[in-house]
């Protein structure tokens, strides 16, 4: 067969479907390539995968026997068609994205939290369940980028983490662990790993008792520099300019690293002040070398 791939929101971040797609269709024997429009010719099948809901579809016409189209983008909020079991434990085809050196994955999926500002509860459910070893897609990688939206809620945590200890590869928690059942013993497990960056998130304000105390054990514990702590805080769903500043300034007390997350950018309803204050935040020099947010004319 020839089976054709799209990368609907576009080549900036490695969409794991298709890379485990590939690799189970070429096992097969199949011809596998990125589709283009008038350059690809006619294909049997073609996958189209679109993780966020606000990108645009793809709007060029297709050329094949069979359209497959998957993704949360798609089917927001549950996601869509699941992958078959022997495509989902396929070891993902790095080389479609010229990747060599970063192992992309997964070792555990859902969350007990249920945030009504996350798809995670309906896709994945409330529960943080393992899913998968780490060899199921790395394979001496010098740097893993692990996806998992609360690794240290899965009652395996222990047997992940040694996991990717013993691994010997830098790790990046990309997608945050939940700081609020941070533990000691999590805490110094986490110490013992290489890692290249690690996010917290701090969502609601309402959190703050719990949140700041565990932030500061935490980074006692670990005695980790600001530079590979960050904090992601979620501006422009529930709360106002006073507590985003409130935290942002908290966190730089703490000795982490803020990092603006507006809720809904894409929409219409993102205040100026809220994305004033992302540009100040973000820009790590800025935000160094403006003190208040009083003082930012940018």
């Amino acid at each position: 067969m020839n089976i054709g791939l799209i990368d609907v929101d576009g080549h900036n971040f490695p969409n794991i479907a298709l890379m485990k797609l590939a690799s189970w269709h070429k096992k097969q024997g199949d011809k596998v390539s990125w589709y283009y429009p008038l350059l690809s010719g006619h294909m049997d099948r073609v996958y189209m995968s679109k993780i966020f809901s606000f990108t645009p579809d793809y709007e060029y016409h297709i050329d094949a026997d069979e359209i497959i189209k998957g993704g949360t983008g798609y089917f927001y909020p549950d996601g869509g068609t699941v992958l078959p079991y022997e495509v989902e434990h396929s070891y993902p085809d790095y080389s479609i994205y010229g990747i060599e050196d970063t192992a992309y994955g997964f070792l555990s999926r859902g969350c007990p939290r249920g945030c009504d500002f996350c798809v995670v509860k309906d896709k994945e459910g409330r529960k943080s369940v393992k899913v998968a070893d780490l060899d199921e897609f790395w394979s001496g990688q010098k740097n893993i980028n692990l996806l998992d939206p609360n690794i240290i809620a899965c009652k395996d945590w222990a047997e992940l983490l040694l996991q990717l200890q013993e691994s010997g590869a830098w790790v990046d928690f990309s997608s945050g662990l939940d700081v609020r059942i941070m533990t000691e013993e999590k805490a110094e497990a986490i110490k013992k790993l290489k890692l290249k960056m690690l996010h917290f998130a701090w969502d609601r304000y309402e959190d703050e008792p719990i949140v700041v105390p565990k932030l500061k054990m935490f980074k006692e514990l670990t005695g980790l520099d600001h530079r590979k702590l960050i904090v992601y805080v979620l501006c422009n769903f529930d709360t106002t300019i006073e507590q985003d500043l409130d935290r942002v300034y908290k966190l730089r007390e703490l000795g982490y690293d803020p990092y603006v997350m507006i809720f809904n950018k894409q929409g219409t309803n993102a205040r100026d002040e809220v994305r004033r204050l992302q540009r100040w935040v973000n820009n790590r020099r800025i935000f160094k070398t403006v003190g208040r947010f009083e003082d930012y004319d940018g």
